[in-house]
């Protein structure tokens, strides 16, 4: 599952992942499954006419946090859940672990995104920050439901048959 959030010049874009061995480090080895957030740059061109659609292009990651746990493990432990702060075009830095982030993933997300400018400094204009933090409601609540459905096995599944590394499952790759 793939959800936009489009604004003026960016967009929130939420989708589920399955991971198998992915980069190691301690205790992060094995498959992972969660949800995946970047926060993307958003173009847009004129339409033709009046009646005319207008091309939307979503582009390259400025920050990314993954709600991710151990596939194999209980539910909402959000024992591999990290951010990457840095974001060098499509390639994104080392991963960054916070305790508040694993122990109430969705309120961590709604204040970063309450503080866009501590995250993505100088990058979003106060006018576009202000329209983020007035969606932040109808965000995590869909955030909420994604969630839900990884932890119920309906999004974020492990592929059928044997699962050969490495392996990445979703849209947000």
């Amino acid at each position: 599952m793939f959800v936009t959030f489009g604004f003026a010049t960016v967009a929130l874009v939420l989708g589920d992942l399955f991971f198998y061995d992915p980069e190691p480090g301690p205790g992060q080895d094995g498959p992972e499954r969660g949800v995946r957030i970047e926060l993307r740059r958003l173009e847009t061109t004129p339409p033709a006419s009046l009646y005319a659609s207008r091309e939307i292009v979503i582009r390259d990651p400025l920050w990314r946090i993954d709600l991710l746990e151990s596939a194999d493990g209980p539910v909402g432990t959000f024992d591999r859940t990290h951010h990457h702060p840095t974001v060098d075009g499509w390639e994104v830095g080392d991963r960054v672990f916070d305790t508040e982030l694993s122990a109430d993933p969705v309120a961590w997300v709604a204040d970063a995104l309450r503080d866009l400018d501590r995250h993505v400094p100088g990058q979003i204009g106060p006018q576009e920050r202000a329209e983020v933090a007035r969606m932040i409601p109808a965000i995590r609540r869909q955030l909420e439901e994604m969630l839900a459905a990884v932890g119920a096995g309906d999004l974020a599944p492990a592929p059928p048959g044997p699962l050969s590394p490495p392996l990445r499952v979703g849209w947000l790759l």
